[in-house]
């Protein structure tokens, strides 16, 4: 059964991704904000954040290869092998290597 299936994208599998250095797994199909979500799901819902790409309270910096770049979570879709390299200060997330 996936925890709160109602506000996430359907989803089969999780993927891996990496957060700040640490690897997470988190339901492919969905953006990186509900991926974040997915994480920290309390911390996030009660985030000041609009969920539609207006206010970029969510941006956060992706890495691939040796190219870094800035991008709206709740706009992108998290993807298998994504390195999240920054965090908007806006994203109550919290880096405790638990949740892997």
């Amino acid at each position: 059964m996936q925890p709160h299936p109602e506000i996430f994208v359907p989803y089969e599998r999780l993927i891996e991704i990496e957060i700040l250095g640490t690897r997470y797994r988190v339901p492919e199909n969905n953006s990186i904000l509900r991926c974040l979500q997915y994480l920290e799901m309390d911390e996030i819902s009660s985030a000041d954040l609009c969920w539609n790409g207006e206010c970029l309270n969510c941006m956060v910096s992706i890495r691939s290869g040796d190219k870094q770049k800035a991008v709206i979570a709740c706009r992108t879709d998290a993807t298998d092998g994504m390195k999240i390299v920054q965090i908007s200060e806006n994203i109550p997330f919290i880096v405790d290597g638990n949740n892997g």
